[in-house]
């Protein structure tokens, strides 16, 4: 999830607990955390709700940072049609386990090895053959590219592109930028340590 202007800022600071997203399905699900441009949030709950019968005094308007009901359907994002949801989350202090693994600089024989294991592991189960290592140096040779764009280079849709990506950041790989993805760190080591 990304939150625009001062939505941001009022996540950060943790004032702002309720979103209201138009998806075609849910995006986030409950009791997982996710990283987002405010910080580390954790999904409290999330359900379907109708935008037309949301009211001035729901408390979630408040806690969305929004002035009244009007308010919160003029920012609504999308294709009308499509659910809205509302979501309620929490800040999560402390420092993101991935943001230490993707600093890593250096790696040792056994962190490369265990990378390998896991990235043969996706390449195969993968449907579309091995997709690893070519998705990090294109992302190395093409940083701040569009994901549309990225996966439309090699023959891909970008719904499954992305979410390999996300496989991939999980591991400490790449950062997403507000457009496309760099190598971190540790994605620059691993393809180091791989040679040409």
């Amino acid at each position: 999830m990304l939150f625009a202007g001062s939505d941001k800022d009022g996540v950060e600071s943790g004032q702002i607990t309720v979103a209201y997203r138009r998806w075609a399905e849910p995006r986030v699900v409950e009791g997982r955390i996710y990283r987002t441009n405010a910080g580390r949030i954790e999904i409290d709950s999330i359900r379907p709700v109708n935008p037309d019968l949301i009211a001035d005094n729901d408390p979630d308007v408040a806690l969305a940072d929004r002035q009244n009901a009007k308010d919160v359907r003029r920012r609504l994002r999308g294709d009308d049609t499509l659910p809205t949801f509302l979501i309620r989350f929490h800040l999560v202090e402390g420092p993101d386990p991935r943001e230490e693994l993707a600093a890593q600089s250096s790696l040792s024989e056994a962190d490369v090895a265990d990378l390998r294991e896991r990235l043969d592991h996706f390449d195969q189960l993968s449907n579309h053959g091995p997709w690893t290592e070519q998705t990090l140096r294109l992302i190395e040779s093409t940083p701040a590219t569009r994901a549309a764009d990225l996966a439309a280079s090699v023959g891909r849709e970008t719904a499954p592109f992305k979410l390999d990506v996300r496989k991939l950041k999980n591991l400490g790989l790449t950062y997403s930028l507000e457009v496309g993805y760099q190598l971190t760190p540790r994605g620059a080591a691993y393809l180091d340590a791989l040679g040409n």
